[in-house]
């Protein structure tokens, strides 16, 4: 609101997700109320303006409001009901005590409620950072100056091998109650290098010399936990821990319909009768109303400047749990315009009378269109004006909505669209978004060999012990895929790196990146934590399934001049020739279509 004389403890719904049974919150000079309807009922809609009843018809969308006549709006009095009853709508019952108090204390003060400040760290999560790869992958991050949280189950250890001052949670992807959600906060993206351990059934040597030639040479055993919980349920319950702060690639819905579900949010109208105005404004679900015949919210009234007024809005109750959008850019609005201009208020308080973060937008008339709203585009506004000192908007801690359309901007400008009369916009939808380009957040560690253990025609004498023997590591490859099947269901921006075998040799020699799941050899662990830091920052990387090996065969140890070491490579010139949707899979799939 542009100015609020009310403040107190407010009720807090939660959201709720619907199928096309339509939920509508309407604040009116009829009241408040909420009704639930479903929409193959509703082929004659109705719209209530003034205690009179206007059908809506499917054919034009259009609504019949009240004519609009403005000697006789300028003549009204102030509806002291209308605003008791926007009061106890998203405050409760009004006290008379409470209102009078606020009152004397918005007319002494214009400071503005204090915001908590935003964690916008952009932490970088690696998981299983003791193993070969991932301690490499941390000292990687570390040098390159970024934020790193590592997620272990041995804390001594982990503070051993990565140093004391390493930020470091304790937890076990296979156990997800260890998985708390404060571990998480900050995080961004997401380095996997969790594996079931394989090792030698004899043992190793002293200083390890099966370890780093890899699992080619020896007979080998699962240590541990078995790959269907370390591969498949660990790998369930990372993501599940870890959706919310990742994002998905196609963005979240807030509030409003597409395929076939919707998202309801607790609507409410709040106009200028808060400060003595007349205007008014309604919130409805119509059924048919949307851009392809299907249901759409739509943001309805009429907006005079009577009385010093000159604003309608409508406005979500406080939310029971904040709304977490920190993975996302913006918002983006599917809305059918009017010409007009109006703004989208986002509000990270409970508190009545706060800064509201704030940006306005214009529409097309008589189109629908989608409007995109950057998050870092949102000025904290209080009462119509700047607050230069306000803290940076938190998207983690989203408590309400609120859209308007008002004859003020802020700091003393004009809408330039604004006129007074009846107007609407239909709302079809509200999504969060990730802008572009999109980037990975989350990049796993795999395995070459994961789809090849059933598919015919291999020779398996070629093939590394885990495709020859699969089913004897508990089915190690094929928990592997199918957790690898988890990420990309997920709808997270995610890599999937699949190193040949692994060695201990240092970075630097050629590479081969190949898709199909075709390829054998080996390639360094420093290599592949490498990759997989430089596949956080290209986009060309995201949603790709690869694998990867050096050129240096089995038989050659390769080793590096510390006088001339080799140059550094620029690894977006391999995930260029990637492409999405390959996995290897195909074969398998081309072999069931034909049984």
């Amino acid at each position: 609101m542009e100015c609020c004389c009310y403040s107190a403890p407010t009720t807090n719904p939660s959201f709720k997700f619907v199928k096309y049974e339509t939920v509508s919150s309407s604040v009116g000079t009829t009241g408040f109320y909420r009704s639930r309807v479903s929409s193959a009922g509703l082929s004659n809609p109705f719209l209530k303006v003034n205690d009179r009843i206007k059908s809506v018809t499917r054919q034009q969308h259009s609504y019949d409001l009240r004519t609009y006549k403005r000697a006789e709006v300028r003549n009204q009095g102030w509806d002291f009901g209308r605003f008791v009853k926007t009061l106890y709508f998203f405050n409760g019952p009004p006290s008379p005590l409470k209102i009078f108090e606020s009152l004397i204390a918005n007319i002494s003060s214009t400071e503005p409620t204090t915001e908590k400040s935003m964690d916008a760290s952009g932490i970088v999560l690696v998981a299983g950072a003791t193993g070969g790869v991932g301690r490499r992958v941390v000292d990687i991050l570390r040098n390159k100056g970024l934020p790193v949280r590592v997620l272990v189950r041995n804390e001594e250890k982990a503070r051993k091998m990565l140093g004391p001052d390493v930020d470091l949670v304790v937890g076990d992807i296979t156990k997800a109650s260890t998985l708390l959600p404060d571990y998480f906060k900050g995080v961004k993206k997401v380095i996997n290098a969790v594996s079931v351990i394989v090792g030698p059934k004899e043992g190793d040597t002293p200083d390890r010399a099966k370890y780093s030639q890899g699992i080619k040479f020896f007979e080998p055993e699962i240590k541990g936990d078995s790959p269907e919980l370390v591969e498949y349920i660990g790998m369930q319950n990372l993501i599940k821990a870890l959706k919310e702060n990742l994002g998905l690639k196609a963005g979240k819905l807030v509030f409003g319909f597409e395929d076939g579900t919707s998202r309801d949010l607790p609507w409410g109208a709040l106009d200028d009768v808060v400060m003595g105005g007349v205007s008014e404004s309604q919130f409805r679900i119509v059924p048919n109303g949307g851009e392809t015949g299907g249901p759409t919210g739509l943001f309805t009234g009429t907006v005079s400047t009577a009385n010093n007024g000159g604003f309608t809005s409508i406005r979500t109750k406080n939310f029971d749990v904040a709304e977490n959008l920190s993975a996302y850019d913006g918002l983006e609005l599917r809305l059918k315009g009017d010409g007009r201009r109006y703004k989208l208020i986002v509000r990270t308080s409970r508190d009545w009378d706060t800064v509201g973060y704030t940006i306005g937008f214009d529409t097309v008339k008589d189109q629908w269109q989608s409007v995109r709203l950057p998050f870092s585009s949102l000025r904290p506004i209080f009462r119509a004006k700047t607050v230069a000192d306000a803290q940076p908007f938190d998207p983690s801690q989203i408590i309400s909505f609120q859209l308007m359309f008002s004859k003020f901007e802020y700091d003393g400008k004009l809408n330039p669209t604004f006129v007074e009369g009846p107007f609407q916009l239909p709302v079809q939808n509200i999504r969060a978004y990730i802008a572009e380009p999109i980037l990975p957040r989350f990049v796993h560690v795999g395995s070459a060999g994961v789809t090849r253990p059933e598919r015919p025609g291999l020779d398996l004498s070629k093939q590394p012990p885990a495709v020859r023997l699969n089913k004897e590591l508990g089915s190690i490859l094929t928990f592997k895929l199918k957790g690898e099947d988890l990420i990309r269901e997920s709808g997270i921006p995610y890599t999937i790196v699949r190193p040949c075998a692994l060695t201990e040799e240092p970075a630097g020699a050629d590479l081969i990146f190949d898709q199909g799941d075709n390829i054998t050899g080996k390639i360094s662990r420093e290599e592949v934590a490498k990759i997989c830091v430089a596949a956080l920052e290209s986009p060309y990387a995201c949603d790709t399934t690869f694998e990867v090996k050096c050129v240096i065969p089995f038989s050659e140890q390769y080793t590096i001049d510390p006088e001339n070491p080799p140059p550094e490579k620029d690894y977006d010139e391999y995930f260029k020739t990637l492409k999405p949707g390959i996995t290897g899979k195909e074969y398998l799939e081309k072999t069931y279509a034909s049984v």
